[in-house]
């Protein structure tokens, strides 16, 4: 019995040391060495300020006022709505919210789902129709209007990305062929050649712009 308590004791000792203690530090140290802007949350730095990460979408739109104020939801939530100065990310349940990501967990029969699509269908079409004559709904990629898994997906559709740019260009009276060049720029291919779609990096591409094209 006292063999077996001992060998017990020692055991939990080592494996606590060697895979709580040792193993980790091991693989920190090794990740800050070989992928050190990965492990640090592949942040994206503007002046010397952290504005965000490649990895993590986030909300570029802006308060909607009432009466000079922001204008609040029942539950006392600032209502907000996209600000034409940016580009836009794919729809997020979470509100880009990187602590509590989630998805919106509806299935393709509830009406719910079909009434969030169609609101995100319809707030799309007024913020682009206006600079892309004979916009329809068939011609609006579907991660205009859908939510990611994650409710932080840092990436839209080249698609949603070149029709979003019209008006950028109009609002930010850019020429149109360089900031679609600036789209190109910042769209991350495929993994390895084959994996995933091509994807434009939402944050980074409002840095590229707003440093040629500041908002006026």
């Amino acid at each position: 019995m006292r063999k077996d308590i001992v060998g017990s004791l020692v055991a939990i000792v080592l494996l606590t040391v060697g895979f709580g203690l040792v193993y980790p530090l091991a693989m920190t140290g090794v990740a800050q060495v070989t992928f050190n802007r990965q492990a640090n949350g592949s942040r994206v730095e503007r002046d010397g300020k952290v504005v965000g990460s490649h990895l993590i979408g986030q909300d570029f739109r802006k308060p909607v006022l009432e009466n000079g104020k922001p204008k609040v939801d029942e539950d006392g939530n600032p209502v907000l709505e996209a600000d034409p100065n940016w580009f836009q990310s794919r729809p997020s349940q979470s509100d880009y919210s990187a602590n509590v990501t989630f998805f919106n967990n509806l299935g393709p029969n509830q009406n719910d789902l079909a009434d969030l699509l169609k609101a995100n269908l319809d707030a799309y079409l007024a913020l682009e129709r206006p600079h892309t004559p004979g916009l329809t709904a068939a011609g609006v990629p579907v991660d205009a209007v859908t939510t990611s898994a994650s409710g932080v997906d840092p990436h839209i559709s080249p698609a949603n990305a070149r029709i979003q740019a019209n008006r950028i260009a109009a609002v930010r009276g850019a020429p149109l062929d360089r900031i679609l060049t600036l789209v190109r720029q910042s769209t991350d291919e495929r993994a390895i050649g084959v994996l995933g779609e091509p994807g434009v990096n939402v944050l980074e591409l409002n840095l590229a712009v707003d440093k040629e094209f500041p908002v006026r």
